[in-house]
């Protein structure tokens, strides 16, 4: 079938773990040339943040347009090794709320072609009608002749990972590299930040690449392509932490034609604002219940953010809770468990060098720095308050400053409204909340078996659980083979690590989703339907239409 296209197509190119260590964001050591001709052509963005500084519970907001502590997604993982996970919290897929879904469901209703290359890690397992296809050979390129589409790739190049294991030569002078006030000098240190800028300038030519292969395939020009990182970091006390460090990130819109080129927006941003503006691009008008703000699209919001606001809560076995406000000029943290240190000791980030040195050296008794120093200390402080815009690296607290007491109480009453207004699950122990979900049992509920009913032309489908989405298939004669099978064209560094040789990779064939009405349905051909509420177990169901 093809497609008259009147709508625009969305590209997401996402890095993982940086800060806007870019040229173009006034990063003097570092060489990001395509990077730098791309913000040239797009509206580059200054202040825009995520709703945590790690990976899953970020991602969770992102592509929900809720903020984790709202919709049960705040910990660091879900989905993880048992062993990693605390004493009577299984690993499990977020029961999300009934009304809540991953936004590009809503743009496969309105007819977009969804693909996603490849990293989900959401915090959940995503109903079959959310992509047309999420793997490593996922792609735009798969989809119907004029079709829109949101194609979504990842350049993961840049992840701690990628520091942990190092570049087998750096491309930068460990020497020269500038560190934050919060760090002890060390060589070491140095090394690792230089390993970080080799990772982003290779990340930079992955880029380079993806934009010249857009160019190639003719849709550069008239589609809206958006650059940005999934949430700071990535080296020790960046990453996962709500501070400027952790949460603030580049992200840049070339819009089609190039309008806007060159342009800079100071707006102040938040993640769970792009699931809006997204839809709304799209030319969808945004569901109510979604937390966020269109910026962008024919349904941009007027009413700007004055704050923007940000949660840490467990991080693999270890509990935290901690909430964070700014307003772009000032940040106010405040610490719900002070009884513990902000630093936590987390086996997978002491792989880093760097990290196993401030540690040795901290047993030792050899920090002399108060800034690191403070990341150790118990109690911690229940509040905090930097002015960011002068003390951009965060470490002198002002809370309890006459001086600043009235913008002190001013953030601290918005962060508490917020959370009154957006809820806060992580009040609950999270065992508690996942028996919860469950009714009490040992294991997920499972969505209601889809119900298949013939009407004149075809079949109606329904699910008796709330909040199910539905997907289906149809198959000439009986079920067929579900899978084909597609050329790997990956952006995934972790798929592309030494010793994977594979260039073809085995695929679903997609579902429809299903959005009411009608599905037409011919003698001798068979429908497949699945079920599936985020969070549930999915169901599914087949009919063989035989008059």
């Amino acid at each position: 079938m093809g497609f008259a296209q009147e709508k625009p197509n969305i590209v997401w190119i996402v890095c993982e773990d940086i800060s806007p260590y870019l040229g173009s964001y006034g990063e003097a050591g570092i060489r990001t040339p395509n990077l730098d001709d791309f913000a040239r052509e797009a509206e580059r963005y200054t202040r825009v943040y995520t709703t945590s500084g790690v990976c899953a519970p970020s991602r969770s907001a992102i592509i929900t347009g809720m903020n984790q502590i709202s919709i049960g997604t705040p910990h660091m993982r879900t989905h993880n090794d048992p062993r990693l996970m605390p004493e009577g919290v299984p690993s499990h897929s977020a029961v999300l709320p009934e009304n809540v879904r991953a936004f590009p469901e809503y743009l496969r209703i309105n007819g977009y072609y969804t693909s996603n290359n490849a990293k989900e890690d959401y915090q959940f397992e995503e109903p079959v009608t959310v992509w047309d296809e999420s793997s490593v050979a996922a792609s735009y390129r798969n989809r119907a002749a004029g079709q829109p589409f949101f194609s979504v790739f990842n350049l993961a190049i840049t992840h701690e990972s990628q520091v942990i294991r190092p570049p087998d030569s750096l491309y930068y002078d460990p020497e020269a590299m500038t560190l934050p006030l919060y760090y002890e000098h060390t060589g070491q240190m140095r090394r690792d930040k230089a390993a970080l800028f080799t990772r982003i300038e290779q990340m930079d030519r992955d880029f380079g690449e993806l934009i010249a292969q857009l160019k190639t395939d003719g849709v550069y020009q008239n589609s809206y392509i958006i650059f940005y990182s999934d949430h700071g970091g990535n080296l020790p006390w960046m990453k996962r932490e709500i501070l400027e460090r952790g949460l603030h990130i580049p992200f840049m819109v070339r819009h089609p034609g190039g309008q806007k080129a060159g342009s800079v927006n100071n707006d102040l941003i938040s993640a769970v604002d792009f699931a809006p503006s997204m839809l709304s691009i799209a030319g969808i008008q945004p569901p109510q219940y979604l937390q966020g703000k269109a910026f962008l699209g024919p349904h941009e919001n007027e009413e700007k953010n004055a704050y923007i606001f940000a949660a840490r809560d467990r991080t693999a076995n270890h509990y935290d809770r901690v909430r964070s406000v700014s307003d772009g000029t000032f940040r106010y943290v405040y610490n719900f468990m002070p009884e513990v240190p902000k630093y936590q000791d987390l086996a997978y980030r002491k792989q880093m060098a760097s990290m196993r040195e401030i540690i040795e050296m901290r047993d030792a008794g050899e920090i002399t720095n108060p800034f690191l120093l403070d990341w150790f200390q118990a109690p911690k402080p229940q509040e905090e308050l930097y002015y960011t815009a002068k003390d951009p690296d965060e470490v002198h607290n002002l809370a309890g400053n006459p001086a600043f007491a009235e913008k002190q109480a001013e953030l601290k009453t918005a962060l508490f409204n917020w959370l009154e207004a957006v809820g806060d699950v992580a009040e609950i122990p999270e065992a508690e909340m996942i028996r919860n979900w469950w009714n009490g049992k040992d294991s997920p509920p499972v969505t209601a078996t889809p119900v298949i009913e013939k009407v004149a032309g075809g079949v109606r489908l329904f699910s008796d659980t709330p909040g199910a989405s539905i997907g289906y298939r149809i198959f000439d004669g009986a079920i067929g083979d579900t899978t084909r099978v597609r050329e790997i064209k990956t952006w995934d560094f972790f798929y592309l690590m030494p010793g994977n040789k594979a260039t073809t990779v085995e695929v679903p064939i997609p579902w429809e989703v299903y959005s009411g009405g009608t599905v037409p349905l011919k003698p001798g051909q068979t429908i497949q339907v699945n079920a599936r509420r985020i969070g549930y177990l999915p169901s599914e169901n087949t009919l063989e239409m035989n008059e």
